[in-house]
C-alpha cells in the first residue's frame, strides 16, 4: 500500500510540474509564509499545583512556506516542538518537516500531490484540519482531485495516510464527495438547491486481539444531503452511516466479545432565516457511536479524522469558559455507557434599526441562544436520557455614543459532572458586562466586569480585565480571575503586544486554572500552571 501510494504521489507531482513548465517558463513567481511561536516559562505554584515540566520550558513553532506561479502552488510546513507547551498532545515532539504539497488548478479543475486539508458536508464522516491552538493537525499524505461541471456537478476524490503526532500513520483513508447543484441545472433564480453524497473507507492493520475477535480493517460510511436556500431562508440536512466501529470491552475476562460493535451515525438538520436585520438558526443533531480516530489504539486528543463540534454558544468571556461543553460521540467503560448525544440549539439575532423607540440614535444588537444536550436512553432510538447540558443566554450590544460601547450577557449554564451518567448537574448564572471607551483615535480603553453564581463545585467567582489600546502598535492588558466561594486563590495575568505590518509579539505573565481551551467548539484539556509567555507571529 505504501509503495502504491508513493508512486501514485510521484506520477501526480511529475504531471503536474511537466504542465506548469510548459505553461509558464517565461514566468516568475512569488513566495508568502509565516513563523509563529508561543514559548512559555513555568514557575512552581504550590497554591495551585501547577505544572512544571523538566527544564521549565515549553515551546511550540511553526514555519510555512509556499510558492505561487499561475496555476501551481507548493508548500511546505515545519515544526519544532521543544518540548510542547503542557497540555498539548505527547506525540507533538521534536522537529520534523511535517506537511509538504504540490498543487496545480485550472478553471474547473485541481490536482493536490502531497499533505492537504479537505472535508466532506459538515466534517461529521471526514476531516482533516489544522487548528494550533489546540494542538490538532491531522493532514492527509496522499492525493486530492476536484472537478467542477459548469458550477452543476462538484467532484472531490482523495487517497493517502492522515497524520498523527509528527508523522503520517500506516492507517489509509480513500473516498469522493459529489454535489449536484439542482438549481444551476434548471437556472433557478434566488434559489438554491443541492443534492449531496460522500463515502469514505478507512484501512489499518488488526492487532492481534482484533483479528481473534473477527474484526474488520476496513469501516466504510457514507453520508447523504441536502442544502436548500431561497429569499433568506436555508435548510440543510444529513445523515451519516459512519460504519462499523470497536470498542474494547472492560469486562473482558477471556469469555464472550472482546470488542463490541457499534454502527455509528449522525442525523443533523439546520434550518432557519436570514434578513431584514434578523437571523435565526435552528440546529439539531443525534449523535451515536461517532467517533472516528486515525489510529485505534490511541487515547490522544489530536487522534480524530472527524469534525464533531459542541453545537452550542462558543464564549471568549473568562466565567463563561469555566465549563465548556465537549459534544459526547459515544463512550464505554467500566463505570458508564452512554452510545452518544441528542439535543440542538436555537440561535437568535436582531439587529434593531437606528431611529426606532428602542434602537434609539445608534441602534442595536441583541442575540439570544438556547442549547440543550442529552444523553441517548435507549441505543438505536431517539429518546433522550440524563441532561449532559443546557445553556440559556440574552447578550445586548449598544452603541451610546462615538466614544462608549457596551455589551451586557447573560448566561445560565446547567451541566453533569459525570458526563451523563447520573442525573446530578450543577448550576451557573454568569454575569457579564463588557465596556469599550475610544478617548480619541488612538487611545481606547476596554473593560470587563464578570460574576458567576453557583452553589456547586468551587462555589462563587468574580473576573475583571482592563486592556488598554495605543493605535496602531502598542496594546496592555491586566486580568483577574478570583474564586472567593472556597479556594480564595486568584487566577491573575497581564501583559503586552506590540504590531507592526505583518508582525506582532506578545509578551505576558500569569497564573492559569486547570480546565479546557477550545477553537471551533473542539476542547483539549489543559493542567494548571503559572509563568511567562512569549509569542510572535510573523507574515511574509
Amino acid at each position: 500500500m505504501k509503495h502504491r501510494l508513493t508512486s501514485l504521489i510521484f506520477s501526480c507531482v511529475s504531471a503536474v510540474c511537466v504542465v506548469q513548465a510548459a505553461e509558464t517558463a517565461d514566468e516568475k513567481g512569488y513566495v508568502t509564509g509565516s513563523f509563529e511561536t508561543n514559548t512559555n516559562y513555568y514557575l512552581e505554584d504550590q497554591l495551585t499545583a501547577a505544572t512544571v515540566p523538566d527544564g521549565n520550558f515549553g515551546s511550540n513553532n511553526y514555519l510555512k512556506v509556499d510558492y505561487h506561479n499561475s496555476r501551481f502552488t507548493a508548500g511546505l510546513q515545519l515544526e519544532n516542538y521543544a518540548p510542547a507547551l503542557v497540555g498539548y498532545s505527547s506525540e507533538l515532539a521534536g522537529a520534523e518537516l511535517t506537511n509538504f504539497n504540490v498543487d496545480w488548478k485550472d478553471e474547473d479543475f485541481s490536482i493536490t500531490a502531497g499533505s492537504f486539508y479537505e472535508q466532506f458536508g459538515s466534517g461529521l464522516l471526514f476531516r482533516s484540519w489544522e487548528d494550533r491552538a489546540i494542538g490538532l493537525n491531522n493532514a492527509v499524505m496522499g492525493a486530492r482531485l476536484t472537478y467542477s461541471y459548469k458550477g452543476i456537478l462538484n467532484m472531490k476524490a482523495i487517497w493517502g495516510a492522515p497524520r498523527f503526532g509528527m508523522a503520517y500513520s500506516a492507517t489509509q483513508v480513500k473516498g469522493a464527495d459529489l454535489s449536484f447543484a439542482v438549481s444551476e441545472l434548471f437556472n433557478l433564480r434566488n434559489t438554491y438547491v443541492a443534492l449531496e453524497g460522500s463515502v469514505l473507507d478507512r484501512y489499518e492493520a488488526l492487532n492481534t486481539d482484533m483479528s481473534i475477535d473477527g474484526c474488520s480493517p476496513n469501516t466504510t460510511g457514507w453520508s447523504g444531503r441536502l442544502n436548500a436556500e431561497s429569499h433568506g431562508f436555508f435548510l440543510k440536512a444529513e445523515y451519516v452511516d459512519a460504519g462499523q466501529k470497536y470498542y474494547y470491552n472492560t469486562s473482558y475476562a477471556g469469555e464472550g466479545q472482546m470488542y463490541y460493535r457499534k454502527r455509528g451515525n449522525a442525523q443533523l438538520v439546520e434550518t432557519g432565516y436570514n434578513g431584514h436585520g434578523l437571523g435565526v438558526n435552528l440546529s439539531l443533531r443525534r449523535l451515536e457511536w461517532m467517533d472516528s480516530k486515525v489510529v485505534n489504539d490511541a487515547s490522544s486528543n489530536v487522534n480524530m479524522l472527524n469534525y464533531v463540534p459542541a453545537l452550542c454558544t462558543q464564549y471568549t468571556y473568562m466565567l463563561t469558559t469555566l465549563h465548556p461543553y465537549g459534544a459526547r460521540t459515544g463512550e464505554i467503560s467500566s463505570r458508564f455507557t452512554n452510545s452518544g448525544e441528542i439535543g440542538g440549539q436555537l440561535d437568535v439575532f436582531y439587529n434593531v434599526r437606528r431611529g426606532t423607540w428602542l434602537g434609539g440614535k445608534r441602534g442595536m444588537k441583541l442575540h439570544a441562544n438556547f442549547s440543550t444536550y442529552h444523553t441517548i436512553a435507549e441505543e438505536g432510538t431517539f429518546r433522550s436520557g440524563n441532561l449532559l447540558f443546557r445553556d440559556i443566554s440574552v447578550d445586548v450590544e449598544k452603541q451610546w455614543t462615538r466614544k462608549f460601547k457596551s455589551t451586557l450577557l447573560w448566561s445560565y449554564q446547567e451541566f453533569t459532572p459525570s458526563y451523563g451518567a447520573s442525573r446530578t448537574t450543577w448550576l451557573s448564572n454568569i454575569m457579564v458586562a463588557d465596556l469599550l471607551y475610544k478617548f480619541n483615535s488612538s487611545l481606547a480603553a476596554r473593560m470587563e466586569l464578570q460574576y458567576l453564581v453557583t452553589f456547586e463545585d468551587q462555589k462563587d467567582w468574580m473576573a475583571a480585565l482592563l486592556e488598554v489600546s495605543f493605535a496602531p502598535h502598542w496594546s496592555v492588558y491586566a486580568a483577574d480571575m478570583y474564586n472567593h466561594g472556597m479556594t480564595k486563590v486568584h487566577y491573575y495575568n497581564g501583559g503586552f503586544s506590540y504590531s507592526k505590518s505583518r508582525t506582532k509579539v506578545a509578551l505576558g505573565y500569569g497564573r492559569y486554572k486547570a480546565g479546557y481551551i477550545c477553537s471551533g467548539g473542539v476542547c483539549r484539556q489543559i493542567p494548571a500552571y503559572t509563568g511567562a509567555n512569549l509569542s510572535v507571529t510573523m507574515m511574509f
